[in-house]
């Protein structure tokens, strides 16, 4: 193959990001030498809708939605600015975002999802109404002008311990996993936009996050079986767009990282379960795998087992580390370690992706008039439950003190700032005094019993020292009310209300629930 034809396929198969609020003259160059995606995270989202979003290279559909975006229409507003950029250099380049819901978002990053994440929606029960949450976030990222969204998660979170999946999980049944991954992955793709079941072969029975290190699944093959493949089987009999592997070791399967690993991505994906959409890599600077290769080995690598799109979160300032990757693919190629068919394939499984967004126009203008107000409120109420019974406890009638557990976010939530409890209790009752302590901390003085206490937590069961703390809190304050945000534990206290996630909405539905006001 003549060089240029080989270097715009191995070009095609990369999905960098980038730093900054518009396309930096690095990424419009690759763009126009056959880059086939990009991702976008928070870092690359502005709330200015001063730059003009009508030229001719954004469609009808996403003028018009702008306007009404469900979500934080400025968000919206200013990354179809960005995104109408990168068309103008490659019209059908594959724009990628994490738009899960919940903890885990990007385009409202700055204010905090405005719909529960995938846990509170297994827990309300409804898959019609995981449907219509998911259709609305697919409408926000529609009117953005992004092609696939990485989500939803179908991971089963087996272990409650979990550092990265917890209440980004439906829950720790698969049937229920399956049931309500395929309504959210209909929902969205009903509003055009792709969705991606993550992350394969299943990460919900670790105690390592990825970011940091390589976890491994130590289940039996019939175990795995029997709990981890079947949300993925549900999702590729629903027609998903794309799956993203985990960087996860799996002996029953292959003693290799799943993202590395050909039994996995193709024995397994491919030839078992019978996917035949992209499969693309969770971002490869990740420690699971940057510990073991450089960059361009695992590229390779990933692409020799089967994978078509190499997601790659950080790039160098101007680019460099992305023509490296292309140098690599490419070299590999021309050294017989990854064959020219197999590079061939995966740039086609991205161009078809390309090619589905592009047909998804009418759908994409169906969802732009489909607002589903309050819909995200009413989702996160759906999940709250309360031990025990709710009217055991009168509601808060004065501004209290609102006492924040807080751990320190994972990697994948990133820069997202959902609006906090104590703020949403405040917004209803002004006064409302705030305390945030971390692990190194100490609690603030408790004894002042005539404003009442609110303690809130997140994910209790994984933190000693936040168990420690509350129990400090409860010994000197037994009339508490204790929120837990993330996945619940043993009840504790007075009143112990679970959210089963930390947005915006599911904030405001508890301050709601507290204060009487629903």
């Amino acid at each position: 193959m003549i060089g240029g034809e080989l270097d715009r396929m191995a070009m095609a198969v990369l999905q960098p990001g980038f730093e900054g609020t518009e396309p930096p003259a690095w990424l419009r160059r690759a763009l126009a030498e056959g880059l086939g995606g990009v991702i976008l995270f928070a870092r690359n989202i502005t709330r200015n809708v001063a730059r003009d979003v009508t030229r001719n290279v954004v469609p009808d559909v996403t003028r018009n939605a702008v306007r009404d975006a469900a979500g934080d229409a400025d968000a919206v507003g200013g990354t179809a600015a960005l995104v109408a950029e990168l068309r103008r250099e490659r019209p059908d380049v594959v724009v990628a975002v994490d738009e899960e819901g919940g903890a885990v978002t990007r385009l409202e990053a700055a204010t905090g999802s405005s719909w529960p994440g995938n846990m509170a929606l297994g827990v309300a029960g409804d898959e019609s109404l995981t449907r219509r949450v998911a259709r609305q976030i697919g409408r926000m990222v529609a009117a953005a002008g992004i092609t696939l969204d990485y989500a939803p998660v179908v991971d089963v979170n087996a272990d409650p311990r979990n550092p990265v999946i917890g209440v980004r999980s439906f829950g720790s049944d698969p049937e229920e996993v399956a049931r309500h991954g395929v309504a959210w992955i209909e929902g969205l793709q009903s509003a055009g936009v792709a969705a991606c079941a993550k992350h394969f072969p299943g990460h919900g029975d670790t105690v390592t996050d990825s970011h940091l290190a390589l976890p491994a699944v130590r289940a039996s093959r019939e175990v795995i079986e029997r709990r981890d493949l079947p949300p993925f089987r549900a999702a590729i009999a629903a027609g998903v767009r794309a799956v993203m592997c985990g960087h996860l070791l799996v002996p029953a399967v292959d003693e290799l990282p799943a993202t590395l690993s050909r039994a996995v991505l193709t024995g397994l994906l491919r030839e078992e379960l019978g996917f035949d959409g992209l499969a693309v890599t969770d971002a490869i600077e990740m420690r699971a795998v940057a510990a073991l290769h450089e960059p361009g080995e695992i590229a390779v690598r990933a692409l020799a087992a089967g994978a078509d799109a190499i997601c790659v979160g950080v790039s160098s300032a101007r680019g460099e580390s992305v023509y490296a990757l292309r140098d690599a693919i490419t070299r590999a190629v021309r050294e017989g370690r990854l064959a020219e068919e197999r590079l061939a394939e995966a740039a086609g499984r991205v161009r078809d992706l390309a090619a589905w967004y592009d047909a998804q126009a009418e759908a994409r203008a169906a969802a732009a008039r489909d607002a589903d107000e309050g819909l995200g409120l009413a989702a996160a109420t759906a999940a709250l439950r309360a031990t025990p019974a709710e009217q055991a406890a009168p509601p808060l009638t004065k501004a209290p003190l609102v006492v924040h557990l807080a751990a320190r976010p994972s990697q994948a939530v990133g820069r997202a700032t959902p609006l906090k409890l104590g703020q949403a209790i405040e917004e209803i009752l002004p006064g409302t005094v705030t305390a945030e302590v971390h692990d190194d901390g100490r609690l603030p003085d408790l004894s002042e019993t005539a404003r009442p206490l609110v303690i809130a937590v997140h994910d209790a069961v994984r933190h000693a020292w936040m168990r420690r703390l509350l129990d400090d809190a409860l010994r000197a304050r037994p009339d508490a009310v204790v929120v837990e945000t993330g996945v619940p534990g043993p009840p504790a206290g007075r009143l112990y209300l679970a959210t089963h996630g930390n947005s915006t909405a599911s904030a405001r539905a508890a301050a709601r629930r507290l204060t009487g006001t629903v």
